[in-house]
């Protein structure tokens, strides 16, 4: 996983647990066959694929908080 990456993700989805859930359940889908929403080269891992569509605004988090 690239830190440069990460970084900017971080600036899309500010909160760390939240972007390590999105990246998390992306990598589960890409490894289990779904594809790529973004061009992608062979040294790019799925961690890194993940990311990019996240800076892209491929993928976005979805639903309202729950307010306890």
């Amino acid at each position: 996983m690239k830190s440069d990456l990460v970084e900017k993700a971080s600036e899309v989805v500010s909160d760390p647990l939240v972007l390590i859930n999105m990246v998390s359940k992306r990598v589960r889908q890409l490894n289990s066959g779904r594809s790529p929403l973004i061009p992608t080269v062979p040294s790019m891992g799925a961690a890194d694929i993940a990311l990019q569509e996240i800076i892209e605004g491929k993928i976005r988090l979805t639903g309202e908080p729950i307010n306890g």
